[in-house]
């Protein structure tokens, strides 16, 4: 079990920077395995759906979950069916996700334990992911080649940025406990 939020950045740090390395290098896999993960998670999904429907004891929780899982199947065939549309969505899910953390990172720059080394990271893997998240929502139309390399660029740097507080955090003797 990874016992301090250092060795948890830095490990996450080291992942992004990896994943960021393979989109680069295969932009069109990287985008193609993005759709098929959805796919995936909703298939999932739509089997969980299912179960939490058969273990209710009213019928209306039964009619929504089960009525979830058919979205969730829809979804997933969609997502198969057509990868070139799903892969949009894929953009701008991608987006959404980008700038919320960019923003909320921004903001944890402010908190009250932050060193100045930590807080300048902080804030700059928050302007690049808001940046990433502009982006893709502008020109959500770049292509798939173009999507997985700005994915790859996005986490080789908040990868980087991640490893950075992570040695500033162990060097600082900030071992922070996890929540468990």
């Amino acid at each position: 079990m990874i016992k301090s939020a250092s060795t948890s950045l830095i490990l996450l740090g080291i992942l992004a920077i990896v994943a960021g390395i393979v989109a680069i290098a295969w932009p069109g896999v990287t985008v193609l395995a993005l759709v098929i993960m959805f796919a995936v998670f909703v298939f999932v999904d739509a089997v969980l759906q299912a179960l939490r429907a058969f273990s209710s004891d009213a019928p209306g929780p039964v009619v929504g979950h089960l009525v979830l899982a058919a979205v969730d199947i829809l979804a997933g065939v969609a997502a198969l069916a057509w990868p070139r549309a799903s892969a949009l969505v894929v953009v701008l899910i991608v987006a959404i996700w980008a700038f919320a953390g960019g923003f909320w990172e921004i903001i944890a720059a402010f908190g009250s334990d932050e060193t100045s080394g930590s807080r300048a990271m902080l804030i700059i893997g928050g302007l690049l992911s808001v940046i990433f998240g502009v982006v893709l929502f502008t020109r959500p139309g770049l292509g798939v080649a173009a999507l997985a390399l700005l994915f790859g660029l996005f986490a080789v740097m908040d990868g980087v940025a991640q490893v950075i507080i992570g040695i500033q955090l162990r060097s600082n003797g900030q071992f922070l406990s996890t929540a468990s």
